[in-house]
């Protein structure tokens, strides 16, 4: 096939060299030149590019001392003519400078002074950025480059892009296509440009060169004929059209299911972390009802409904951040806005607790020990008969003080139990609530995330129609003008045999 397209500043060889002496007699027939320019682009440059007239034999090479600058020598080595990339020596005489750098960096001041430099000594430059293969925007680089040497009134020099891991890989692979869109066969052509010597010097190496041009020319055209002949292109397009045909869905099935399992997954994780998130608040609320006194103790339910409200904000937060790494998972945009319920409520008030057996069994059991203890401290008046029957009123009133003390504190006791109670009735009723809450929410979460990833998948699928539908027309396309393509490479053919 043709060369295909190669990034800009590859030809410039090509462009801004002209056609050999005419009046020359080794020069090609112009129906030759053409097959070979149509085929072997930067080999059409190569040729002209002997047949030009120049000062000297060696470039000054300036590039930073790298693995890439080696392996750019390496690949420039395996062109004929051999350029001599010489380090730059005070008194050489070189026919231009060759000035390397990175394709992803931007000319700076160092740069420029050695340009300044160069063009005052009224040297020919060549610019060439190494490496685009490894940035996807250096095609904006060359532009902003050429930008910076237009802003100093530099117009004349053009930046070829190369890549010597391209270069390698199409000779591992023998891909004369890849090896255009290298650019080192494009910067070897200018650089032989800028060495030539003239016709007249070295009729045996441009022979040489010229046969191997031919040689490659005819290479490429037999390897077109080949592809064509086998159908390569079309079964290339076949196989394309088979892998997008099973992946028609846009993913559909796939993305539900991922939905699904994730929700799931989602269902599992909240449930667990909610009940252990109510699990830590009634163990907190048990230890503040041991510290509680009775006002306290009154005053407790709406401290516990306080302490729901923050608990169904950390639920919400869970839900946020698990609703965020299922949609990640998933591949899909995270849902931006849902439905946020009220606090659960506790519930009613904790009924008055009534008094039973218990409290009248504790009323005569503390005036009893009451009785006892005031007999107890008493005791030594009974010695003194004069005080004997004052001790009495004196064990009474000791008696009733202490059967107060006892039914007090059994009250409090009781009313703490009661309370204990009903904060774990109320907090079996708040779970509930949150884990209706967490059930509602993932039903939504759902089918918003369904919905997204339904929405994608059309997407998808409606986009891969339009590529087999293009796949379909090109095929057909090849078929309809693969007899064509065969005459015209049959016809190059016969062009250059004819030499």
């Amino acid at each position: 096939m043709p060369a295909s397209e190669v990034p800009p500043g590859q030809r410039t060889a090509v462009d801004e060299l002209g056609h050999g002496d005419p009046g020359d007699p080794d020069a090609l027939p112009e129906a030759v030149d053409a097959v070979i320019d149509r085929w072997n682009p930067q080999g059409g440059a190569l040729l002209r590019a002997m047949a030009a007239a120049g000062e000297g034999s060696s470039v000054d090479f300036f590039a930073p001392d790298d693995a890439n600058t080696t392996l750019l020598r390496t690949e420039l080595a395996r062109f004929e003519p051999l350029i001599e990339l010489a380090d730059p020596a005070p008194g050489s005489d070189p026919a231009a400078a060759l000035i390397v750098f990175d394709a992803g960096s931007v000319l700076g001041a160092d740069m420029f002074a050695l340009i300044d430099r160069l063009r005052a000594a009224d040297q020919r430059i060549l610019l060439a950025m190494n490496g685009f293969h490894a940035y996807q925007d250096w095609r904006s680089t060359r532009d902003r480059n050429l930008e910076l040497l237009a802003a100093r009134g530099i117009t004349d020099l053009d930046i070829v892009a190369v890549s010597t891991r391209l270069a390698a890989a199409a000779r591992a692979t023998d891909d004369s296509a890849l090896l255009d869109r290298s650019g080192v066969a494009a910067l070897h052509a200018t650089l032989a440009a800028a060495t030539a010597k003239g016709p007249a010097d070295g009729a045996q190496r441009r022979t040489a060169v010229r046969t191997r041009v031919l040689a490659d020319t005819r290479a490429r055209i037999d390897e077109q004929i080949a592809a064509l002949r086998s159908g390569t292109d079309t079964d290339r397009i076949r196989a394309e059209r088979i892998g997008l045909v099973a992946e028609r869905d846009g993913g559909r099935q796939t993305g539900l299911a991922a939905v699904r399992s994730q929700v799931q997954l989602a269902r599992v994780d909240l449930t667990t972390e909610l009940g252990a998130m109510v699990r830590a608040l009634h163990t907190r609320s048990r230890a503040e009802l041991d510290r509680c006194d009775r006002a306290e103790l009154r005053a407790y339910p709406q401290r516990l409904q306080q302490a729901a409200g923050e608990l169904s904000v950390s639920v919400d937060a869970v839900i946020d951040e698990r609703v965020i790494e299922a949609a990640r998972r998933i591949g899909t945009a995270a849902p931006t806005a849902r439905r946020r319920d009220p606090a659960p409520r506790v519930g009613p008030d904790p009924d008055k607790r009534h008094r039973g057996v218990e409290d009248h069994l504790m009323i005569a059991l503390g005036a009893s020990a009451g009785v006892g203890l005031g007999r107890l401290f008493v005791a030594p008046l009974s010695l003194v008969p004069t005080l004997d029957v004052a001790s009495v009123p004196v064990t009474l009133l000791l008696g009733a003080g202490a059967a107060a003390w006892v039914v007090r504190a059994r009250g409090q006791l009781a009313e703490r139990n009661h309370m204990a109670q009903w904060v774990s009735e109320a907090l079996v009723n708040v779970k509930a609530q949150l884990e209706q809450r967490v059930a509602g929410m993932l039903v939504d979460i759902e089918a918003e995330l369904a919905e997204h990833v339904m929405r994608e998948s059309t997407a998808r699928a409606v986009a891969v129609d339009r590529r087999v539908a293009e796949l379909d027309a090109l095929a057909r396309r090849l078929v309809a003008e693969r007899p064509a393509q065969l005459t015209a490479c049959e016809r190059d053919i016969v062009t250059l045999d004819r030499l």
